[in-house]
């Protein structure tokens, strides 16, 4: 009988300390989380030599469309929270230049401008950061660009040439954005 007592006291203070210490499940918690990671990816890389340049008249020594429908894309646009992309300019040739940067949409309305200055060799690399999304620009311009036009100017002359090693202008881009999965 004592044994049985024994027992049935360890099992009662057993099922207590089990249903005491645990509390009911909340498995609506997913719906709180919030998942946003970054990516980064590059958008473009263009050199332009500046024997190039001297062979070319006019102001502008280079101008190219380049499609850009990563941004349109569902996945991207409805997740998008924000971004910055990365520009950075390099020029060792003996013009100074302007860089025009322009973010079209699908009927090639201009949607925003980035313009970039730089004098002639020697000149440090120019590095600028944009940011969109609530710290910078609108998202929409990102969300609806389908094209990037970039055109170079030369606003120097034709026939000067720089004493640096394979002279050139060297424009990159990078982007990255936060986006939410859930």
């Amino acid at each position: 009988m004592i044994k049985a007592l024994r027992i049935l006291v360890l099992v009662l203070v057993g099922f207590h300390l089990v249903t005491s210490c645990s509390e009911e499940q909340d498995f609506d918690q997913i719906d709180d989380l919030a998942i946003a990671p970054s990516y980064e990816t590059s958008i473009f890389y263009v050199k332009a030599q500046e024997t190039l340049i001297n062979r070319v008249e006019g102001l502008n020594f280079f101008t190219q469309d380049f499609n850009f429908d990563a941004f349109e894309e569902p996945f991207f646009t409805k997740r998008v929270l924000a971004g910055v992309i990365t520009y950075e300019l390099e020029n060792t040739t003996s013009k100074p230049i302007e860089i025009r940067l322009e973010f079209l949409d699908q009927a090639e309305n201009v949607l925003d401008t980035e313009i970039f200055s730089m004098d002639a060799a020697p000149t440090a690399i120019l590095q600028r950061d944009v940011a969109y999304g609530a710290t910078g620009k609108s998202l929409d311009i990102i969300k609806t660009t389908s094209e990037i036009r970039l055109t170079a100017i030369n606003l120097g002359d034709n026939t000067s040439e720089s004493t640096i090693q394979d002279p050139a202008i060297v424009l990159r881009s990078s982007a990255q954005f936060t986006l939410e999965l859930k």
